[in-house]
């Protein structure tokens, strides 16, 4: 016999010729004819239009998510105080944020100076961790030099724009046309460190990793250059496409290297606390921090997590996750999705963390990104958790009607805030 029929013959006297399904070349075969059997058929599914982003596998996503219930919220029965549940859940956000990085001198070095009028603005670098040296700006309004004044982190957003990220919130004069229609798009015009500096606030922005001077490039696309000031419409519509189609890559390359994007994010954050309070124009007592969109996603956890944090503003990112999992998902980016947290916190337990500091949220009602009842629960949550620290008065949650943004009349109720609790006598 040939290897072909002897291997048939072999199949056939273990009585698996049936499943074996060989043809005569000793091939595999899926056919069906009077000498070769059927394939088992896949076992019926009743199939019904889930209208979620995971398709049919949303069934089974929802009993997994529906298995939890925020055993670490400070609503349940596991603190017995507002101390004990913000020191746990602290613990349990950095453990899903990944390792900590041990604490480094910043080591800043200031790259340009410019007087800017009513304010010096500050191109610098300083160390977050031991790997990373932050590209940022600080705006010190001249009044700084007699007298500390309160500090603001203000934290640029995502908004598919990677070329970009401190830039987004500063109107630097010589705007790149597609940062002018960025702030025109996002901000009502009026990008918020710039504003906030002539509020009198002393105001840091720094590039998020894989933003404006921490962005990915290509070995193909080097021809462009470094410069962002030479790039055209198209280069720049290129180049940050390139940088879109990147983020998965990012996020399964720190996975490997043992960490996550948030995790960086957050850290590179509250390093950023650690820098601003070394600066003697700064009243340490009285820092702020506030961002639109990832910029929100940034300050919800760094308000949640650096007890230094005074008074905080999230825009345009909150809502309960359960609520997300049908059709929210693919509206965000990979930054946003802290592994294994939402077994122990949901979105809003993490910013109540804030508490009994105050705390403004600010959405907008037509917000394509989150689901409407999971913006208003949202608010709920953090009320009740307000509610039971006994300081409900430290919470406002405010909607406003258009999509996302962080237009002039949201930023004009947001600076309000922060006058009131940074500058209580108008200081």
């Amino acid at each position: 016999m040939t290897k072909p029929e002897n291997r048939r013959h072999f199949l056939k006297s273990l009585g698996t010729a049936s499943l074996a399904g060989y043809c005569a070349s000793g091939e595999p075969t899926f056919g069906a004819d009077e000498n070769h059997a059927v394939a088992p058929a896949d076992t019926p599914r009743d199939l019904k239009p889930s209208k979620a982003d995971i398709g049919s596998l949303f069934p089974q996503i929802t009993r997994l998510a529906n298995r939890h219930e925020f055993s670490y919220s400070f609503l349940g029965d596991r603190f017995k105080s507002l101390d004990e549940f913000k020191l746990a859940s602290r613990e349990k956000v950095f453990d899903c944020l990944g390792p900590r990085p041990e604490k480094v001198l910043p080591n800043p070095e200031v790259l340009e100076r410019q007087d800017r009028g009513d304010y010096i603005l500050e191109k610098l670098e300083f160390s977050t961790t031991a790997d990373f040296r932050v590209p940022a700006y600080l705006h010190i309004p001249k009044t700084a030099v007699k007298k500390p004044r309160p500090a603001i982190v203000d934290l640029h957003s995502h908004g598919g724009m990677f070329l970009f990220g401190k830039e987004k919130v500063i109107d630097l004069k010589q705007n790149h046309p597609v940062m002018t229609k960025y702030h025109n798009d996002v901000y009502g015009g009026r990008p918020t460190t710039t504003a906030l500096v002539r509020c009198g606030y002393v105001v840091i922005t720094i590039d998020t990793l894989m933003f404006g001077e921490r962005r990915l490039m290509l070995d193909k696309d080097l021809k462009y250059g470094w410069d962002r000031a030479r790039y055209s419409l198209e280069d720049a519509k290129h180049l940050n496409g390139v940088c879109r189609s990147k983020e998965s890559t990012l996020v399964k390359s720190l996975a490997l290297a043992g960490y996550t994007w948030p995790g960086i994010v957050s850290w590179d954050d509250i390093r950023t606390v650690d820098y601003l309070v070394t600066r003697p124009e700064v009243d340490a007592t009285r820092i702020g921090c506030l961002g639109v969109s990832m910029g929100g996603h940034r300050a919800l956890y760094l308000s949640g997590l650096d007890e230094r944090i005074t008074a905080a503003c999230v825009v345009g990112f909150m809502s309960t996750v359960k609520p997300m999992i049908q059709s929210h998902i693919d509206t965000h980016s990979f930054v946003h999705f802290v592994p294994a947290l939402h077994q122990f916190l949901d979105m809003p337990d993490v910013v109540s963390m804030m508490a009994p500091k105050p705390l403004l949220v600010e959405q907008c009602r037509q917000d394509g990104l989150y689901p409407p009842q999971g913006m208003r629960d949202s608010l709920k949550k953090i009320s009740a958790v307000y509610e039971k620290a006994g300081v409900p008065k430290q919470f406002t949650g405010r909607f406003f009607k258009g999509r996302h943004r962080f237009d002039q009349p949201m930023q004009d109720v947001a600076f309000e805030f922060l006058d009131r609790h940074l500058k209580p006598n108008n200081g």
